[in-house]
Parts: C-alpha cells; sequence; structure tokens
C-alpha cells in the first residue's frame, strides 16, 4: 500500500508555521469533555502535541464529537521557501500522522503561491522575494520528503490492524495561477476587514520595526485564509493544524470560511520546537536542522536528539515518537535508575531517524557514530563514500591512484595532510597522524592493505585532533 501511496499522492500546495495572538489551551479544555477523554484529541494533548484551538468551544463539544461521527480532513501547510523542512516542520508532519492513524484523511498543502507572497509571522523583516523556478524547485523536493515520511511511518510504524486515512499533497500554486488579480481582490478581498486584520500580532510586530511592512506581506492572511476556504470546498476540509505562531492565519481563515458559507471549521496549533536556550528550531534562526539527507545527514539528525538535555527527553520522546505513554514512562525510570546508558536518548533517536530516513538511514547513522565516537574500524570498512563523506562534511575527499610502494608520507602530501619539506615530516615522526583510527609515526613505511586501506578501498587520515581527510583509492 505504501508504493500505491506515494503514486496517488497529488501535486498542489500552501502555507507554513509562525505565532500567536489569542491562546485558548485546550489541556483544562479537554478535561472539561467526558467523551474526549477516550479520543484522539485528549491523546494528542496528552503527549504535547496539541497546544491551542480556535474557536474556543472547538476544545469542549462539537469538534471531539466531529472526529468521532466519521472519517473528517485535516490540513497543514508548508510554505517552500527552501528546499527541505526542518525539525520544526517535523512535529507538525507527526500531528498528520496521528490523524491518518486514526483513519482520517489529511492534506499536505505547499505553498507554491504564498512562498511568493512571504508570512510575515515571527520575522522581524521581509524575506527576499523568490523566484517561481525557485520555488518550484523547492517544492518538487519537499514533496519527496513528506511522502518519504508519510511512507517510512506507514511501513515501520502503523499498526496495521488499523485502517489508515489517505494522505494527499497538493500545491497550492494550481487553485492560484488562474486568478486575475481584480477578480481574486473581488470575491474575496470584500470579506475582510482592515481592524481585524491589523490587530493581528504578526502586523502589529511588524507595523512597529523600523522596516514595517509591505502591501505584500499584509496580504498573506487574505491568502492563507482562502486556502482554508478552497479546501473545505473542495476536500471538505474542516480542521487546520499550524504551529502557535501561526493562530492568527487559522482565525482569519475561520472567520472567512463563516462568513461566505457559514460552514463551522476549527484550528488547532502545535508548539513550536525551541532549542535548549529558547531558540525556535527554524532555518531563520540560523540553527535548524533538516529533513532532507544531502542537508542534515541521518548521522546528524540521530546525534542531534541524542545531544539533548536529560531535562528534553520525556517531553520530546511524547512529541517525535509514536511509541505508548507508558512505554515512554518505563523507559523514563531505566534512564533514572541508570542515566549513564542514556537508553532513552539513544531510543529517541533511533526512532525519529528511523521515522524521517526509514531503517536503512537508521543504520547508517549507527555505523557513523561508532565509526567516529567508539573508533571502529569494522565501521569504517562497513561505509559506503556517502557515509564518509556525511560524517565528515568538512573534510576533503580525494580520488587518488595507488602506485606500489606508496608510503605514510606519500599519502599525507598528496592529500595536502601535511606542509611539505621537513616539518610535514617530522609532523609524521611525531605521532601527529592517524590512519583509520591508529597513530602512524613512520613516515617511509608502505601502505598495508586491511591497516592503512580499509576492503572498501578508503583511507580515513587525521592530523592533530580536528582535520580528517579521506582518500578513495583506485587501483591501477
Amino acid at each position: 500500500m505504501a508504493a500505491s501511496m506515494v503514486r496517488s499522492c497529488r501535486y498542489v500546495s500552501c502555507i507554513l508555521l509562525r505565532r500567536p495572538g489569542l491562546y485558548l489551551t485546550l489541556r483544562s479544555n479537554f478535561h472539561c469533555s467526558s467523551s474526549a477523554h477516550s479520543g484522539l484529541l485528549f491523546s494528542l494533548n496528552k503527549r504535547g502535541v496539541l497546544k491551542d484551538s480556535f474557536p474556543e468551544n472547538a476544545a469542549q463539544d462539537r469538534l471531539p464529537k466531529l472526529l468521532q461521527s466519521g472519517a473528517q480532513t485535516v490540513y497543514c501547510g508548508f510554505d517552500p521557501t527552501a528546499d527541505s523542512l526542518h525539525v520544526g516542520n517535523l512535529l507538525a508532519l507527526i500531528g498528520l500522522l496521528h490523524f491518518r492513524s486514526a483513519g482520517h484523511h489529511v492534506l499536505a498543502v505547499l505553498g507554491g503561491a504564498t512562498a511568493q507572497i512571504g508570512d510575515p509571522s515571527g520575522k522581524t523583516h521581509e524575506r527576499e522575494r523568490m523566484s517561481a523556478d525557485a520555488v518550484e524547485a523547492n517544492t518538487r523536493s519537499i514533496q519527496e520528503s513528506i511522502q518519504r515520511i508519510f511512507t517510512n511511518h506507514e511501513l515501520l510504524f502503523h499498526d496495521s490492524s488499523r485502517k489508515l486515512g489517505t494522505v494527499t499533497v497538493l500545491n497550492n500554486l494550481s487553485w492560484y495561477k488562474d486568478w486575475g488579480v481584480v477578480a481574486f481582490l473581488s470575491e474575496a478581498g470584500r470579506h475582510f476587514r482592515m481592524g481585524t486584520m491589523l490587530s493581528r500580532h504578526s502586523v502589529q510586530s511588524r507595523l512597529r520595526s523600523a522596516d514595517g511592512m509591505s502591501l505584500t506581506e499584509f496580504t498573506y492572511q487574505v491568502f492563507q485564509a482562502y486556502d482554508f476556504h478552497h479546501l473545505n470546498q473542495i476536500y471538505g476540509c474542516k480542521i487546520q493544524l499550524g504551529g502557535t505562531d501561526q493562530l492568527g492565519n487559522l482565525m482569519s481563515g475561520h472567520d472567512y470560511i463563516h462568513k461566505v458559507s457559514g460552514e463551522e471549521v476549527y484550528g488547532l496549533t502545535i508548539p513550536l520546537v525551541t532549542s535548549s536556550v529558547g531558540d525556535k528550531l527554524g532555518k531563520t534562526a540560523g540553527n535548524a536542522v533538516w529533513l532532507n539527507r544531502d542537508k542534515t545527514s541521518p548521522f546528524e539528525l540521530y546525534q542531534f536528539f541524542l545531544r539533548q538535555p536529560d531535562s528534553s527527553i520525556e517531553g520530546y520522546l511524547k512529541l517525535f515518537t509514536f511509541l505508548p505513554l507508558a512505554e515512554v514512562e518505563s523507559l523514563m525510570e531505566q534512564q533514572r535508575a541508570d542515566p549513564s546508558k542514556r537508553l532513552a536518548h539513544k531510543r529517541l533517536a533511533a526512532e525519529v531517524t528511523k521515522l524521517v530516513h526509514g531503517k536503512d538511514g537508521l543504520e547508517s547513522a549507527k555505523r557513523c557514530t561508532n565509526a567516529l565516537y567508539n573508533s571502529s574500524v569494522q565501521a569504517l570498512e562497513e561505509m559506503s563514500d556517502e557515509e564518509l563523506q556525511e560524517l565528515f562534511r568538512e573534510a576533503p575527499f580525494h580520488e587518488l591512484l595507488l602506485e606500489p610502494g606508496t608510503t605514510v608520507i606519500d599519502a599525507c602530501r598528496k592529500a595536502n595532510a601535511i606542509p611539505e619539506g621537513p616539518r610535514g615530516y617530522q609532523m609524521v615522526s611525531n605521532g601527529a597522524v592517524w590512519i583509520n583510527h591508529s597513530r602512524t609515526d613512520k613516515p617511509e613505511q608502505v601502505l598495508i592493505p586491511k591497516l592503512h586501506i580499509l576492503s572498501n578501498g578508503l583511507t580515513l587520515l587525521r592530523v592533530g585532533k580536528r582535520n580528517f581527510y579521506i582518500i578513495k583509492w583506485l587501483s591501477l
């Protein structure tokens, strides 16, 4: 079914996740509703995946009853302002995956149109204008990433005894490309009030800034609201997911649909993922951990979660994994009994890496971890060229001809790892060079297969503590 799912995913796109204005807390409201205690919303709230809702009564009776009445359609939008999503977006995808696992239909909407407008939420200045070609390339890349994650979830995490809902990937450019400016404003613009638009937090914060806000950014909330209306009309979508910084845009969509069709729709927000110092983990913050392998390798993703502080682990296990809460609690008890084993950290890192990159990605991350931190020669031998370059991303990669009689000093000089002349020779003699995790101090020693040259034809050269060089030997 996974293969057919990927084939059936259709192009069409939308929005990203940004900043709050009014907060209506789910935790207390869901506790008021006895019917919700065994439902999806209560479960997601208990895991911390859901934070706020709009309108207020949605958190009480009507939305839980709607979800219990049959399969509903839920959407979340992602603007392709880069060629990859990041960890901050992953939680939104996990929210969609939870709904899909419960039998509901999900729409991942890529903003081929709205990325060219630019969401001002959470931004201190207007983002640079993107060309249509760049947006289109980013959209293709992100669509592939989303499909990969949904496929991994279906194959590796989903309980096959439960019926999955459908997943559809859309690009909102498909419903804007034939609109003229006058026609769009005539139909949609008349339903928006300037006072309400100006009151949004994203607008207020920008109007007070030195750069102000452009008309283009100001209209973003109109486009996001119309996206929700379009999806409601075409797909019967009544629920939108977004980051807490998107609450104002969610409210605009609710208000627009209520005015145009009188349909009752709902907005649910998920928490923004922050670093240990409280910074938002987004690409704008400059500390993004990406979901595409060419930007953040499986090893780097694995290490990111492995290195999270102890205080974050239990919360992240609930947010980023699909482990039952009882299993999370058991893991934390084991962790508290013997913190040095870091069992909870390792499980968190493994679960997230497997979701994003599949079983092969997780095995790659473990090989790289053993090669780097456990000085495992076997792990080095099992690594592909791609994995070595991912592991030592900044390390120069050389393809060199292996000539008979090639020595340690020859290899170091051909890789430009040491200075020419006596100084470089002395560095090797003094033991400053390591080959495949073993120190060498004999410059004239001829390279020995399986010692200096691994069975995969690679040599990992280290000079000093941090200067790595990768050599791929080519036979004569």
